[in-house]
């Protein structure tokens, strides 16, 4: 996606201070998907750690799933009015930097484009 800019419209705080980060060619079991926001599986790395991965980001046979790029799943703590960069987009979700130079997912329900 080419970059453009969005205005965070409500505050939004980052739910999972301790973030999944996975690379590509990492094997990860997969659970549920998310009803809220379709296109996002629940996975579990090699150590145990869970998060929220867009399944575009995984070749999947049953209940596991190859990692095909990486992904970190820092989200982003915003307040209303801040102006974000989009630098990706998936199911619902936008991967942004902020002014301060974080970079991080936000829902894309919390952004308006500018």
């Amino acid at each position: 996606m080419n970059e453009q800019t969005c205005r965070v419209i409500e505050d939004y705080e980052s739910a999972y201070p301790d973030p999944l980060n996975l690379k590509t060619g990492e094997t990860v079991s997969l659970g549920e998907r998310d009803d809220e926001f379709p296109g996002w599986v629940m996975a579990t790395d090699s150590n145990g750690k869970a998060g929220w991965v867009p399944e575009t980001y995984l070749e999947i046979y049953g209940d596991m799933g190859t990692m095909v790029r990486d992904y970190d799943a820092t989200e982003l703590t915003v307040s209303k009015g801040e102006v974000l960069r989009i630098i990706d987009e998936e199911s619902e979700w936008v991967r942004c930097i902020a002014a301060d130079g974080k970079t991080g997912w936000i829902p894309l329900e919390k952004v308006d484009l500018i």
